[in-house]
């Protein structure tokens, strides 16, 4: 759990670790996971009793060479080393392409904050063609890691997620979010993301966001990394 937002809108409601916990029992009740601070310096004391990582998002930059940060890249590359199965959205994907050789920048195009339409590029994951999920950053990947492949893309940014190998998947988007926390968010912070862009955040909003697809994608992500094993649990860092 990397989210540093620890404003009155974060603590009235459900921290990062509680929406991605419901994101995968959405699909697979029966798992279960842990939940690790890590912006707080709370780590595993080690990941492979787990089946599968999760890194969450964050307002924080992945470029901010904080200490905490700098663990946790640490900690992304010894999941990658082991061949464990590892997802991250948001600054999560940006943690892991950063971790693993990649760069992350500024987005050309300034803040994108809305219900985005998402290009699957590679239906390993079993996704439609076409998804919709919530997004909210002012950085993104700028190089992909060496061997990594791109397997979404959206307007205005092209590495929307990818994958190495099949033990590695991300996404930019924030698949955690539903419709009625996004619109809290884009209140909450208008002041911050400014008239524009809040503005645009709402009227976005067309539509409901893809998660179960998206759930039951992540679900199936974890499973064909662990082919010979029932999951047992996970770590949300």
């Amino acid at each position: 759990m990397t989210n540093t937002d620890e404003s009155a809108f974060a603590e009235s409601h459900p921290k990062d670790g509680e929406k991605f916990t419901a994101l995968v029992e959405q699909a697979r009740p029966g798992w279960t996971t842990e939940v690790f601070a890590v912006k707080d310096g709370v780590f595993p004391d080690d990941i492979a009793r787990f089946d599968g990582l999760i890194v969450t998002g964050s307002p924080h930059s992945v470029n901010s060479g904080a200490p905490w940060v700098g663990r946790l890249l640490e900690v992304i590359r010894e999941a990658v080393a082991k061949g464990q199965a590892i997802f991250g959205a948001c600054f999560g994907h940006q943690a892991i392409a950063l971790a693993l050789g990649g760069t992350v920048g500024d987005n050309p195009g300034g803040m994108v904050h809305g219900l985005t339409k998402v290009r699957v590029l590679d239906h390993a994951a079993g996704l439609p063609e076409v998804m919709h999920l919530y997004a909210s950053h002012k950085e993104q990947v700028t190089a992909l890691p060496e061997g990594a492949r791109v397997v979404a893309a959206s307007a205005g940014c092209p590495v929307a997620g990818f994958a190495v190998g099949r033990h590695v998947w991300t996404t930019q988007q924030h698949p955690e979010m539903t419709a009625g926390f996004f619109a809290a968010l884009t209140d909450a912070f208008a002041g911050e993301l400014g008239e524009a862009v809040a503005a645009r955040g709402h009227a976005s909003m067309v539509r409901g966001a893809d998660m179960d697809a998206f759930a039951e994608a992540l679900a199936r992500f974890f499973e064909q990394a662990q082919p010979s094993a029932a999951m047992r649990s996970m770590t949300v860092t």
